[in-house]
């Protein structure tokens, strides 16, 4: 089977889906699509078209691209276009979690899986509203019970929708929170040092001024131990 003869045919699935089809469900609806029996599309064909096809929508020809989001692959306008695209879908694109939501999710998303409980315990506050309207979004699931805490509490999981709201295929792509701690650390480091100059210039001027002042003292030192001395030879 040439993979020029499947092209259009996993351009056609992908762009129809609504949801971002993975490369095993693409080779099983082309297959079964052009009803090859014998001369079948193997997954590696189907690979490396879906590459080409990656490739082509990548040009600046093209206001969309294909992209991989929770282990399957969908059309997706590129970041440039966003704006305009919100002009014809409305606000429900514009809006932004709160940061009370952001970081009850970052806890899920670091911790999972994890309960109520234990998000309040990690951020010291009340969780119930942030975690509703994760769930109400399906940026987070229920993925069972803690059978071994008192009360058997739920505990919750970020969902698919999580890993397409963010563009990632899995929880491994996140950024690890070493990294995180690094970057705020080398923000710090920048504040310090400023802070340092601004300290040292501080304490050249302090300098500065105190070798003034003994210079002063010395002089007046010195004129009213002249003006004693002449006195003495009056």
């Amino acid at each position: 089977m040439e993979i020029s003869e499947i092209i259009p045919h996993i351009e056609a699935l992908i762009f129809a889906s609504e949801r971002a089809l993975t490369s095993a469900e693409i080779n099983e609806l082309v297959n079964t699509a052009l009803g090859f029996i014998e001369d079948r599309a193997s997954i590696e064909q189907v690979e490396t078209a879906i590459l080409g096809i990656k490739e082509k929508y990548n040009t600046e020809f093209y206001s969309f691209e294909l992209k991989q989001i929770g282990g399957g692959w969908q059309f997706l306008t590129k970041p440039e276009y966003h704006k305009t695209v919100a002009l014809l879908n409305g606000d429900k694109f514009m809006k932004r979690l709160s940061a009370a939501a952001m970081e009850t999710l970052a806890i899920v998303a670091y911790k999972q899986p994890i309960t109520k409980s234990e998000i309040e315990s990690i951020r010291g506050v009340n969780c119930d509203y942030a975690v509703q309207k994760l769930l109400e979004k399906d940026l987070i699931v229920i993925s069972g019970r803690n059978e071994d805490a008192v009360g058997k509490p739920l505990i919750y999981a970020t969902s698919k929708s999580f890993m397409d709201y963010f563009g990632i295929n899995s929880a491994d792509e996140l950024p690890k929170i070493n990294e995180v701690l690094m970057e705020e650390l080398v923000k710090a480091t920048v504040i310090n040092s400023s802070t340092e100059e601004i300290l040292e210039s501080n304490q050249t001027d302090e300098s500065a001024k105190e070798e003034v002042e003994e210079s002063a003292n010395a002089d007046e030192s010195e004129v009213k131990q002249t003006d004693d001395k002449s006195s003495q030879e009056e």
